[in-house]
Order: C-alpha cells, then sequence, then structure tokens
C-alpha cells in the first residue's frame, strides 16, 4: 500500500547534495531571537548588566547566577501539552526549569503572560539537552509571548524562566505541540497506515504514512520549497519529490494519478502538486497518498510534521499562591520521603496541584489535598513585588 525507497549511499548523495546537516534543533519566529551563531540572549545582556553595576559581585547577585544554572542542571520534567500559573516568591533570587521531551516534525509553542498589574521582565530561554549540556536555541523577546520552536531532531528539551533580580509577580504559561507542515491533502481525507507497519508479511516496515481521500482529490505542498523529482514508476508510481525551503528535509508524494509540477520548480505552501490516486504498488487498493520525511540520515516518521490532532493542557484552577505550604502528612516522592508538616515553597499552580520548591531545593509536583497553607509570612522589604503574597483562605 505504499512506497518504501531504499536508497543506496550514492543514490542518497544524488537527493541530497546540498545538504550540511548540522544538528540544530529549531527554528523560531520573529518574537524570539537566537544566540546559536553568537547573539546575546535577553537574559546574558541582562547578566552583563549585572556584572557592570557589581550587583553580580554581591551575594544575591551571585544567588540570581546559581539559580539559573541550577535550573538548567536540574530541571523538573513535564508532560506537553503543559500550562501553569507562576509567582517567583520574593524571598531569594529563583529560576525554574521545565524539561520536555519532543518528537522530530513537531512545533512547539510557548505562551507566556504576565498578569496585566506586572511590571517586571521574565526571561524564557529554550534547551535542547545533549546529556549533561545543554545547547541554547531560542529566547522569548521580553515584549511579546508567544514563540515557537521546530523540532529537529527528537529528544529532551527544557525551557527556564527567571525573572529580574528582586522583582516578581504572577504570569501564566504554557506549552503545546502541533505540527510544523501543511497537511499534504485538501478537503477531506485520514491518515489509515502509520509508519512502521508491517509490509510483505512482515519483512519490510512502513516508511512512511498513508492518508485517505477520494480519488483525483488535490495533493499539496507542505511548506514552501522547490521540486527535485517527478518520476513514473516502480512501487511508487508516479511521484514527486520536494525540498523544504530552509530545512534539511525533502518531502516524498507517492501514488499520485496525476503530477501537475515539474522539476526544478518553486512551489508555496498550499500549490497543487498532483492528484491522488492508486499508482505503482498500490493499484489494488483504495486511492491514498503515500507521504514520506526524508533526511540526509534517512526517513522518519512523518506523523508528527503534519498531525492535525492537537491536544490542549488540562484548566488550571483557580488558586492563589501563597508564600509557603506545608505537607499534611508524611508522602513518598521521588527524592524521598517527606515528613508531614514539611514546608514547601509553591512557584507554581498546575492541574494537577501545586510545583513546590523542598528544602532541599528540589522540585516535585504534590495534589492541593496533601498540602495546607501556610499563612503570616513576611517577604523581604528590598523585593519589588507587584502583587501581595497572600494565602488562599479556600484552598
Amino acid at each position: 500500500m505504499e512506497a518504501s525507497l531504499h536508497l543506496a549511499g550514492s543514490t542518497m548523495k544524488k537527493i541530497f547534495p546540498f545538504f550540511l546537516f548540522i544538528g540544530l534543533a529549531g527554528t523560531s519566529c520573529s518574537s524570539a531571537s537566537k544566540n546559536i551563531f553568537g547573539n546575546k540572549t535577553p537574559h546574558e545582556k541582562y547578566a552583563e548588566k549585572l556584572d557592570k553595576t557589581d550587583i553580580e559581585e554581591t551575594p544575591e547577585g551571585r544567588q540570581w547566577l546559581a539559580a539559573a544554572n541550577a535550573a538548567l542542571a536540574n530541571p523538573h520534567s513535564i508532560a506537553v501539552p503543559y500550562k501553569q500559573r507562576g509567582y517567583f516568591q520574593p524571598d531569594k533570587p529563583r529560576a525554574l526549569g521545565l524539561q520536555f521531551v519532543a518528537k522530530a516534525g513537531e512545533r512547539i509553542s510557548f505562551q507566556l503572560t504576565k498578569a496585566p498589574t506586572a511590571n517586571f521582565v521574565l526571561y524564557a530561554d529554550v534547551y535542547k539537552q545533549n546529556g549533561a549540556a545543554t545547547q541554547h536555541l531560542l529566547s522569548s523577546d521580553t515584549n511579546t509571548g508567544v514563540f515557537y520552536l521546530d523540532i529537529a531532531e527528537a529528544g529532551n528539551y527544557l525551557v527556564r524562566l527567571q525573572p529580574e533580580l528582586n522583582r516578581t509577580g504572577e504570569y501564566s504559561f504554557s506549552i503545546t505541540s502541533g505540527p510544523s507542515l501543511f497537511f499534504p491533502v485538501s478537503g477531506t481525507a485520514n491518515v489509515g497506515s502509520f509508519w512502521g507497519d508491517g509490509r510483505d508479511g512482515g519483512k519490510r516496515s512502513h516508511e512512511g504514512i498513508d492518508i485517505f481521500a477520494k480519488k483525483l482529490t488535490p495533493v499539496v505542498a507542505a511548506e514552501d520549497g522547490y521540486v527535485t523529482g517527478v518520476k513514473d514508476g516502480g512501487i511508487g508510481g508516479k511521484t514527486v519529490w520536494m525540498n523544504v525551503a530552509g530545512k534539511d528535509i525533502h518531502l516524498y508524494y507517492a501514488h499520485l494519478d496525476q503530477q501537475l509540477v515539474q522539476q526544478g520548480q518553486a512551489v508555496k505552501r498550499g500549490d497543487v502538486l498532483g492528484l491522488v490516486g492508486n499508482t505503482g504498488n498500490a493499484k489494488h487498493t483504495p486511492a491514498h497518498l503515500h507521504f514520506g520525511v526524508y533526511t540526509p540520515n534517512g526517513p522518519i516518521d512523518p506523523l508528527p510534521f503534519v498531525n492535525r490532532t492537537i491536544k490542549e493542557a488540562p484548566s488550571v484552577p483557580e488558586k492563589k499562591l501563597s508564600a509557603f505550604v506545608k505537607l499534611i502528612k508524611a508522602q513518598k516522592t521521588d527524592v524521598g520521603l517527606l515528613q508531614a508538616n514539611t514546608l514547601l515553597v509553591p512557584l507554581a499552580i498546575t492541574a494537577k496541584g501545586y510545583l513546590v520548591e523542598l528544602p532541599s531545593g528540589g522540585l516535585i509536583t504534590t495534589p492541593f489535598a496533601a498540602v495546607q497553607v501556610v499563612k503570616d509570612v513576611a517577604k523581604p522589604v528590598d523585593a519589588v513585588v507587584t502583587r501581595p503574597v497572600a494565602a488562599n483562605k479556600k484552598s
């Protein structure tokens, strides 16, 4: 039912003669900045400002920089989609690292919104984890709150949030995943066969997805680029190859009834490349498009690139963030047993509970029912706070 392409090394070189694969994991929209090529991020510029004013040499300045590094070294694991409402308590400098797993082809979108009355800068930086090392990919613009990352390499990623020194306020933050490419078939269509499905009695596996649609339905360019191949024959039947502009990937369209482009033609996202058919080894199956994504290292699962199913993060309950909460009874966690009455610092509220800082500095999520709000905890007089620290009487 699909065209499985077996490319020898020499063939791959012919198809990808211009690839320079450097392993960078993302591209950002205009509301984000990168330091991959040496540009200073807003966070780095602020750290330089601390240095120039000698604040870096004060205990608080050193704590701010240490908190930034600790958030990268010991992030809290989350699952995407994710949403939280946060507040950095003003008793000491803090930063929050959130680690998540992403698939190649996904577009990870971030939204950071400060409370209307908040007058502080909150720095957001995204990194790729490579073992114990981290590679900075992009930063949010401090004046806007929406930015995204197109994932080129599956793996662990993390985002660090950190406010200015001695300034804080409420904010909301969410992470969602969606496709980085346009769906390649117009109108009504559905994916009916997936990456890795067995073929020829298990002798080979499916190196793409099959998108079933009515015969002669338009097949479209999933992104801007240009056509690198228009062929007829073999198990793929009538096929079209196209290179995506600015990315190290080729898109493969097979079993077409008609091809409506020529090799070397520039195309825009949504331009018609051909019509759905059942040519090649699909002549005895319902009409469908075999869609594949190829990198310099071979084919990868195309579904994350075009998956139209986008999950929403659960809503966050309307609770206020107090200065402290304490455990009602002893609780087993990944970091060991926590005794009853242990004081915890809430950093955020999620759908699952409080994201809290332990006395050791570690982070866990604890259910709302497992803790009790502690009242009447004073805050440092030298911290500029844009919202009073208040206990939630309803918690």
